[in-house]
């Protein structure tokens, strides 16, 4: 077992698990933590996409809902959500699978965002995501 406290120094100790893993000392591994870290990493990136998503849900609802105040900022948010989104799928290809789930779960809090910043009812949004993942994607597709 390692020396330093995952509890007291968290710091201490993912640098000493790292120095023993360079080293090949794998009985001393504080395996149960170790692997909930990674476990833990593994969560982070697929809340990243949960994120992003919630970002660039909640612009195309603006979007959409409020074609007069289109512009520039909204615009571009758009852009850099889904090239952000490129680049963590390329980098993560085993989101794929959480697709639908991580969707659903961003639509959710999009259409609060939108709400908040379009000063418009929540019941203005659909209750479900008008649009597939592909499509909200696809660098071609604005609606409305």
């Amino acid at each position: 077992m390692s020396g330093t406290d995952y509890e007291t120094d968290f710091y201490g100790w993912t640098l000493e698990q790292a120095r023993l893993l360079r080293e090949g000392r794998l009985s001393e591994l504080d395996l149960g933590n170790v692997a909930e870290e990674i476990e833990s990493m593994g969560r982070g990136e697929q809340q990243q996409l949960v994120n992003r998503l919630t970002v660039l849900l909640a612009h195309l609802l603006k979007w959409q809902y409020q074609p007069e105040l289109r512009g520039r900022s909204w615009r571009l948010t758009i852009v850099e959500q889904r090239r952000r989104l490129i680049r963590h799928m390329n980098k993560n290809p085993s989101l794929k699978a959480e697709i639908d789930e991580a969707m659903i779960e961003a639509y959710e809090i999009a259409i609060l965002q939108a709400a908040r910043e379009t000063l418009l009812p929540e019941t203005t949004f659909p209750g479900a995501c008008p649009w597939a993942f592909e499509q909200a994607f696809d660098e071609a597709f604005w609606p409305g």
